[in-house]
């Protein structure tokens, strides 16, 4: 595909995936906030069905929201439904996932450091975890387990733990990284399609039919919705996790990958639980703490230089060949990288002054946590890492 049409496929699609994430994440979050504000209504509320009543204002006016036991006696004549905002989300996610992934397998889910396989080996691994991942769920929540939600939440826990595992030891750390989050994000979109929407479909049959609303109809559709309300800020993280090397590009990624799952769950539990007025502020703290310890375990060895090298001398025009033959397909004016026909984050290494400015970068990402070059595409060697240390060494 020509990079050109890539890009601005890469850019549409994206777009649309942030626009529709917000729709959804927003309407899920709005509706669990509600959910958990509604007050007992007054008696003539609650002789004509209704469980919890809520007055809010917003916009320079008021709204008086009521939310039923189980239904009205007859329909609405017209009754909005929340889905497209999840399925669009999906679309979109799975068109990017594609795109970047699978089209592009061998620039960015292909690692042949970790496992030398095809393209078409690549895609089937990616989509049969997702299959895996999300039939996995659909099995466990729909037998008893679903009654016992700490024992649930467990076993998931581990059956991610066991496919980020195994996801990391057969792509790059970023193509692992967005299947995990293309599992949880396909996860959410089937809570919405096969629990939420049919169990809301129930509940309109009743009412139209006549008959009283079978009360499980609505304990699924919640029991779904309150799982997607606790995955949201896991996913929302692996969408941005691309940016941040440090996590995904160490040795235990998957370890750390689960940990950033559950810190970022409990955060969310600590606004769930804020909700019904319970402040619990060491749940946060507490989700603090282990981020700070999480940083501190996975924080990259700085490169210790001996007293030999710290006496070499290595020459500017040494330095200059090994970017300009190592980053310069990618980080330049005129890029000849297949795939980065701009230079990413427009860093550009022009001159030895461009070098100097990005010196610290350099350390960080090409001596320190060694994620650059990107996938180390262009075979940078170990020697050429230790002469860029002692050069930066000397001149910082």
């Amino acid at each position: 595909m020509d990079p050109y049409i890539n890009e601005w496929l890469n850019l549409v699609i994206r777009f649309a995936h942030l626009i529709t994430g917000i729709a959804w994440i927003g309407a899920s979050f709005y509706f669990v906030w509600l959910d958990n504000h509604l007050e007992k209504p007054p008696q003539w509320k609650a002789d004509k069905g209704i469980g919890g009543d809520l007055w809010a204002i917003h916009g320079g006016g008021f709204y008086e929201v009521a939310k039923y036991k189980l239904a009205p006696e007859k329909m609405p004549t017209t009754l909005h439904w929340f889905k497209w905002e999840a399925y669009t989300t999906w679309i979109t996610g799975f068109l990017l996932l594609s795109l970047m992934f699978y089209v592009g397998a061998e620039s960015y889910l292909i690692d042949k450091r970790v496992a030398d396989i095809s393209q078409w080996q690549a895609i089937a691994l990616g989509l049969g975890s997702i299959v895996v991942g999300v039939g996995s769920y659909e099995i466990l929540v729909r037998t008893k387990l679903k009654e016992h939600g700490v024992l649930l939440g467990l076993i998931l826990i581990v059956v991610a733990t066991a496919l980020s595992y195994g996801l990391t030891q057969v792509f790059s750390a970023r193509g692992a990284y967005m299947h995990m989050g293309a599992i949880i994000g396909t996860i959410m979109a089937g809570n919405v399609f096969f629990g939420i929407m049919p169990s809301q479909r129930a509940l309109v049959k009743a009412v139209e039919e006549g008959t009283t609303p079978d009360p499980a109809y609505g304990l699924n559709a919640k029991l779904r919705s309150t799982h997607n309300t606790y995955t949201t800020l896991p996913v929302i993280f692996i969408m941005i996790s691309n940016h941040y090397p440090m996590t995904y590009n160490h040795s235990a990624n998957w370890l750390v990958l689960i940990g950033i799952i559950l810190i970022t769950a409990a955060v969310r539990q600590y606004f769930v639980l804020r909700h019904f007025g319970k402040q619990k502020p060491m749940v946060l703290v507490g989700s603090v703490v282990a981020t700070i310890i999480l940083a501190f375990a996975i924080a990259p060895r700085s490169t210790e230089l001996t007293a030999e090298q710290k006496q070499q001398t290595v020459d500017i025009t040494k330095v200059q060949t090994i970017i300009e033959q190592r980053c310069g397909s990618c980080h330049s004016q005129t890029p000849t990288d297949e795939v980065f026909t701009i230079a990413p984050g427009g860093v550009v290494f022009n001159d030895i002054a461009s070098i100097e400015q990005w010196a610290p970068r350099i350390k960080a990402r090409v001596i320190d946590s060694k994620d650059m070059p990107f996938m180390n595409k262009t075979e940078m060697t170990e020697q050429e890492r230790e002469l860029l240390a002692i050069w930066i060494a000397n001149n910082s």
